[in-house]
């Protein structure tokens, strides 16, 4: 029982008993040696236990077989499989959507931001260009449209049950952003994140002024943060768990024990092989062996 594969399914009822013993005996007649499957959650999730066979190969043929399903799958070693530190991105990973665009809109720029912020993630533009970019055309601007947008954020499905959960079982949770830290702190303070980190936008008079205050939290940043905790928390990288959708993940993603591409760019899902596609947050839990009656809301 070297590796384990993971089968979440979109929805509840979606994952049937026999289309898991159907993947079991792919895998079999492909030399893998299989055990009795275990279910993190009925008919939603569920880990089948292998050995002798590549984990690659073993997602490829969990895709083949469960190909009318909408799934997300995930095959890995059992070592170090439940993590002691998450570190995650905010915008369209924690919270839904992105809390610039969402200032720009209230700001009547919205279009013309929204623009550059895709461009930003898809890898297209230089991040650190496309932020101050962004920023100058806010100058002038009410700092009281921070507070409206952070009065309406709304999290991703899962999120608060994937911290709490991984808290009330001992990890060290962190949040850091490319956005801004007025969010952050918000964010981390609803759903219980121990660290927050972001940007810091200059402000005279109740007004953006159009400037950042440097240093810019990067993609660097983000990569070295998660060094600086594993170093800090005197643990093994490969303890670690990352998520994140955009361009300026990827260095963290990759860097981390488990990075996780969360609905990402197709300049990440290019990069990063552990994705969630289909179904929501609680999948980063299933994906380190959690059950779901073991999950912790609130």
């Amino acid at each position: 029982m070297d590796n384990v594969l993971t089968l979440v399914s979109a929805s509840p009822n979606e994952l049937l008993v026999e289309s898991v013993a159907q993947t079991g005996k792919a895998l079999n007649r492909l030399g893998a040696t299989t055990y009795e499957p275990i279910w993190l959650a009925p008919s939603q999730a569920c880990d089948i236990h292998f050995s002798n066979f590549s984990i690659e190969d073993a997602e490829q043929v969990a895709r083949d077989s469960l190909k009318s399903i909408p799934i997300d799958i995930l095959a890995q070693s059992q070592k170090n499989r439940k993590k002691k530190l998450l570190i995650a991105d905010m915008d369209s990973t924690i919270v839904q959507g992105e809390t610039l665009d969402d200032v720009a809109m209230l700001a009547g720029i919205g279009p013309q931001i929204a623009y550059i912020t895709a461009r930003a993630m898809n890898g297209e533009i230089r991040f650190e260009d496309a932020l101050r970019e962004r920023i100058a055309m806010l100058g002038g601007m009410d700092s009281a449209l921070f507070d409206q947008v952070a009065a309406d954020l709304s999290l991703n499905p899962g999120a608060e049950t994937l911290v709490r959960t991984m808290s009330a079982h001992g990890a060290y949770t962190a949040l850091v952003s490319g956005g801004f830290r007025f969010f952050t702190a918000h964010v981390a303070q609803w759903i219980g994140f121990d660290l927050d980190k972001g940007n810091e936008i200059e402000i005279i008079n109740n007004h953006f002024s159009g400037e950042i205050i440097e240093p810019i939290v990067s993609k660097t940043t983000k990569q070295e943060t998660l060094e600086a905790l594993v170093k800090k928390r005197k643990i093994d990288m490969a303890e670690t768990l990352a998520v994140g959708d955009g361009a300026n993940d990827i260095p963290m993603l990759q860097t981390a024990g488990l990075g996780v591409a969360y609905y990402a760019k197709p300049i990440v899902t290019s990069q990063v092989r552990a994705q969630v596609a289909h179904s929501d947050l609680t999948t980063l839990l299933y994906y380190q062996g959690y059950r779901k009656s073991g999950f912790v809301s609130n």
